[in-house]
């Protein structure tokens, strides 16, 4: 038997194996009801699920000449990725860090632009933590990023 890997993402994972295309797959993101149901009639049976493995994110930053661990709160967190907090030097963001010289320099936010579970943890958390971002954006793996620079799998953006 031969085996062959593809690391696709969540989003492409899920259509993929509901066109037939894999056997099985892995997913961050549990299909929703209306993947199951396609799967189902494309398929002619239903798909099993069962969790291996808990994934996490985390918020990653890359300030040339700030070297100390920066910590954030959940509504930092939601006001940078609503785009409300658009500069480092942000009053929410040095009240957290008064250690940190954060400059004035603009927030790029990072996403993936393909379907992916790494999204699908990420605007999940947001979507617990922020009731406005819940109703405003929501979660899954795809959702309308009100800001930002999306790219196709995991990515960096030159400094």
């Amino acid at each position: 038997m031969e085996i062959q890997y593809d690391a696709l993402g969540s989003g492409a994972g899920i259509k993929e194996i509901t066109a037939g295309v894999f056997d099985f797959a892995g997913s961050d993101a549990p299909m929703d009801d209306a993947e199951l149901n396609e799967y189902r009639a494309k398929r002619g049976v239903g798909i099993l699920h069962f969790p291996t493995v808990i994934g996490a994110d985390v918020p990653i930053h890359n300030i040339p000449g700030v070297n100390v661990e920066l910590k954030f709160t959940p509504e930092v967190l939601v006001g940078i990725y609503l785009g409300e907090i658009t500069r480092w030097n942000d009053q929410a963001l040095t009240k957290v860090n008064p250690d940190a010289n954060l400059p004035n320099r603009e927030i790029v936010v990072a996403y993936r632009s393909d379907g992916s579970g790494t999204t699908y943890i990420w605007t999940d958390y947001l979507s617990k933590v922020s009731e406005k971002w819940d109703s405003e954006i929501g979660f899954g793996t795809t959702v309308p990023w009100p800001v930002g620079v999306g790219g196709h799998g995991n990515m960096a953006l030159p400094d």
